[in-house]
């Protein structure tokens, strides 16, 4: 019987199962509470003279859980966290300035943001939020002017991410991420190029949230593991 044609189209809507178990999660959620609750306090204690100076920032919430529950990715490392913001804030206050229109200045704001971040390599989606607020954020933060680059947007960002280097660290993940090493294959594994791994994820014609070095150590642990299986069968 085939699959009915709208079905299949709504449940690519529902994403399979994140491979994490109640142990990773409980692991994450510590971190991102611990992460937050660092940032805010030392940011508090950092900026008591700025009465006008926003303390946390709503984005690093979302940076906050790239930061702790996905330590891997590509977005979440440190350069992507600290510069993205960063850039976002620098283009947000920018636009702000030089476009009168808010409706006009939000979307070139967080476009040009995106633009210039893959030019620096730091991409980072939670810093779309940081450019929208410095166009719409009110009058304190125009007020800031610049400033809002500083405190609280680069405080918040070098917080966070030493709250996730200290901590990731501590409890067994590798930040900044290091590819694991893969299972070894009992017979070699096809030679692959850094090359040919790069060609293949641009044909791919969309943009995925891994690296390089883990895309291969998860082919070359997926061949060792259908050679094993292979090997087991036929004894």
């Amino acid at each position: 019987m085939k699959d009915n044609p709208i079905s299949t189209w709504l449940n690519r809507f529902i994403p399979a199962p994140a491979a994490m178990g109640p142990g990773e999660r409980l692991r994450a959620a510590i971190g991102i509470f611990c992460g937050i609750g660092i940032t805010a306090l030392v940011s508090t204690l950092a900026v008591s003279g700025m009465a006008n100076a926003p303390l946390l920032i709503a984005p690093m919430g979302a940076s906050a859980i790239l930061l702790f529950a996905v330590p891997a990715s590509p977005l979440a490392q440190p350069w992507p966290v600290i510069g993205g913001h960063l850039v976002a804030a620098l283009v947000g206050v920018t636009v702000a300035h030089l476009v009168g229109t808010p409706m006009l200045a939000a979307p070139l704001a967080v476009a040009l943001s995106f633009g210039i971040m893959t030019v620096f390599r730091c991409v980072h989606p939670p810093s779309g939020a940081i450019a929208l607020i410095a166009v719409l954020g009110g009058p304190k933060i125009t007020e800031m002017g610049y400033g809002f680059a500083l405190v609280p947007v680069l405080l918040n960002s070098v917080l966070l991410t030493a709250s996730a280097l200290i901590y990731n660290n501590l409890t067994g993940r590798s930040f900044p991420h290091v590819a694991h090493p893969p299972a070894q294959p009992i017979l070699p594994a096809l030679s692959l190029t850094p090359q040919d791994i790069d060609l293949v994820l641009t044909q791919y014609g969309e943009a995925l949230d891994i690296s390089r070095e883990d895309l291969e150590g998860l082919y070359q642990s997926l061949v060792a593991r259908a050679q094993a299986k292979a090997k087991n069968k036929s004894h």
